[in-house]
């Protein structure tokens, strides 16, 4: 986070950014834009195309966009659950396909958020494929995560109790409490990785935006955490260098250097690729 942000850290404040973002609105498409949009109208692919995705802010670095927001919910036995949402038939290009998508908070989520970097490809992300939606716990990312769960440990909400005072040597103690964690990944050949935080900050944009409150519970966000540059895995305070790039307090990618703020949101228009048929 950077520190000439209008809401200083010590205000426990920050800006939640809402509306299309210019500059990617096909920055999706990359280098090889013509190639990527060409496969939108091929018979192997079905349900991309122009998509406007709720993100965690990109601030720095290469990377096109942010990182998509995975919706998220608070089950009654505590457990943090990612919603995938509903599965319906549409005609495109005159056929039938199924598509993963609903209203919610007064914006349409999608399935397609998520069809960037090869994700697409991977069963995990069909409309259809069963899942509990409940994220799991993967290890060797936060201290606290290895001592209280082995990996595919569902995470409860008991033990995010300390997050308004959480910190772990890196930036800013009671910023948010991370977790990394896999979603509908159960059964699945490839894992969709991601990142849950709780923090004060999102609980006090959700008594103020619709869709924050339709999209996070109890101060909980998760988002995908798959870099939109080159698709490799960023961390949320996991290194000292990310400070030298204004991210001790933000989400860095040691690849390339970019950077996403987990605590301001913005819609983000690009070019989802479709998925095999």
């Amino acid at each position: 986070m950077s520190k000439s942000d209008k809401y200083p850290a010590e205000s426990g404040r920050r800006r939640f950014v809402k509306g299309v973002v210019g500059g990617a609105a096909l920055a999706g498409v990359g280098a090889m834009g013509s190639a990527t949009v060409n496969t939108l109208t091929t018979s192997g692919g079905v349900g991309g195309g122009a998509t406007v995705a709720t993100t965690i802010a990109h601030t720095g670095g290469p990377a096109p966009r942010g990182l998509p927001q995975i919706p998220l919910r608070i089950t009654d036995e505590g457990y943090i659950e990612g919603i995938w949402p509903e599965t319906t038939t549409i005609t495109q290009e005159g056929q039938e396909i199924e598509v993963a998508q609903e209203d919610l908070g007064g914006r349409t989520y999608a399935g397609e958020w998520f069809q960037y970097c090869g994700v697409e490809s991977q069963e995990n992300i069909q409309p259809n494929f069963e899942s509990d939606n409940l994220f799991r716990s993967v290890t060797g990312s936060y201290e606290w995560q290895d001592e209280t769960y082995d990996a595919g440990d569902r995470i409860h909400v008991d033990d995010f109790d300390d997050y308004d005072t959480w910190g772990n040597g890196l930036g800013t103690d009671g910023v948010g409490k991370p977790a990394a964690v896999t979603w509908r990944s159960e059964d699945a050949d490839s894992d969709l990785n991601a990142v849950v935080i709780r923090s004060e900050q999102i609980e006090q944009a959700a008594e103020e935006d619709e869709w924050i409150a339709a999209s996070t519970d109890q101060g909980f966000l998760a988002y995908l955490n798959v870099c939109t540059h080159f698709c490799c895995i960023p961390g949320y305070k996991q290194l000292e260098e990310a400070a030298r790039y204004d991210a001790a307090d933000g989400s860095y990618c040691v690849c390339h250097q970019s950077v996403y703020d987990p605590f301001t949101l913005e819609e983000s228009l690009f070019i989802a690729r479709p998925r095999p048929d």
